[in-house]
């Protein structure tokens, strides 16, 4: 392997964004995990001023200065970058470091984004909570079915004996009340449990799934509601059990309409919007690339204080929600060694679903 492929091989591997700029403060080279914190290609970013990256852009041109004539070293910390593709802001720390390439002075700067950082030790934390959770609910729904078995049994021996004895309907119809309240709480057992199918892989395109739910979505409605779609077709298919993420994504999609739908929102919408993203980390490990789904609502918002439990079991923003449907979802996302994070503010919030994509 020649030296000019082996250090571009080790720079698009790198988790930090390295870009190389000149002495005229332009950028020259970006590698992969740079064009993914900033959401563009380095065909459009070669060539332009780096210090209009940033929010503060006169403080990164002078510190930029200084480390061309001072030759030495500068760093700087929670720094606003700005995201081009989707308008946003984003926090960094960021190194200068003055180098020499063929005679002329050029700059290296090695970016790494905090939010991310934060955003990895919430989703450890969040996966962490969410397995103890699950070991504890399968613990006690097996718990709960042994009984409920019984007192359907029971409850069933004495309606017959009713019936037998030619008592009247009424007491025939508590029976009956006390065997559909079982069922009842046996199938909410059931769901805490998750599918006790085994999951059926196969490779999928996305966008069958994203389809299949608003399609879903829209028959429910009754042009009540905008479904739209902002997808991106270059998603590579991967392997996936298509019943679940299925489900998994009307469970979130649902939840958005029914919030938007509920709040009387003045044109009430829900959008499915795909994209790629590169260097991606879930759960400790980085993945190159994964695919986010994003479903996105202009309802109230969730309420503060549910908003770190809305994966948890039983915890629901609506009077009459089970609080299941996230936690099912999660689950179906987790077993793909993905996740679901959520950004909530009122008239906007986002659900986004990452699954990893291998080669």
């Amino acid at each position: 392997m020649g030296s000019d492929k082996l250090h571009s091989l080790l720079l698009d591997n790198l988790n930090a964004s390295v870009l190389l700029i000149d002495q005229e403060l332009s950028v020259v080279y970006v590698n992969s995990a740079a064009e993914s914190l900033l959401q563009i290609g380095s065909s459009r970013l070669i060539g332009s001023k780096i210090s209009n990256l940033f929010s503060d852009h006169h403080t990164c041109e002078d510190t930029l200065k200084d480390a061309l004539l001072s030759g030495n070293p500068h760093t700087r910390r929670h720094e606003q970058l700005k995201i081009m593709a989707s308008e946003g802001i984003t926090q960094v720390d960021y190194t200068i470091t003055p180098v020499k390439f063929d005679g002329l002075k050029r700059l290296l700067m090695e970016m790494q984004p905090i939010d991310r950082f934060l955003k990895i030790n919430r989703e450890e934390a969040l996966l962490s909570v969410h397995d103890t959770s699950k070991s504890l609910i399968r613990g006690l729904a097996h718990e709960i079915k042994n009984p409920l078995g019984g007192i359907r049994g029971a409850a069933q021996l004495l309606d017959r004996e009713i019936t037998d004895r030619g008592f009247d309907g009424e007491a025939s119809e508590f029976c009956s009340i006390i065997i559909k309240e079982t069922d009842r709480l046996r199938n909410l057992v059931d769901r805490l449990l998750g599918p006790n199918e085994l999951p059926q892989y196969q490779q999928l395109n996305i966008h069958e799934v994203t389809e299949h739910v608003a399609s879903l979505l829209e028959a429910e409605v009754q042009e009540s509601l905008n479904v739209s779609r902002d997808y991106d077709p270059s998603i590579p298919e991967f392997t996936g059990d298509r019943a679940q993420l299925i489900q998994a994504v009307l469970n979130v999609a649902r939840n958005a309409m029914q919030a938007v739908i509920e709040s009387g929102a003045d044109k009430p919408s829900v959008i499915f919007k795909t994209r790629v993203q590169r260097s991606f980390t879930i759960a400790g490990q980085r993945h190159r690339v994964v695919c986010r789904i994003d479903i996105i609502d202009n309802g109230p918002g969730i309420q503060k204080d549910i908003a770190e439990r809305i994966f948890f079991p039983m915890i629901s923003g609506r009077s009459n929600g089970s609080g299941l449907g996230l936690t099912i979802a999660q689950t179906a996302i987790n077993s793909h060694q993905g996740i679901i994070e959520c950004y909530s503010k009122p008239g906007d919030t986002i659900f986004s679903i990452y699954l990893p994509i291998r080669d």
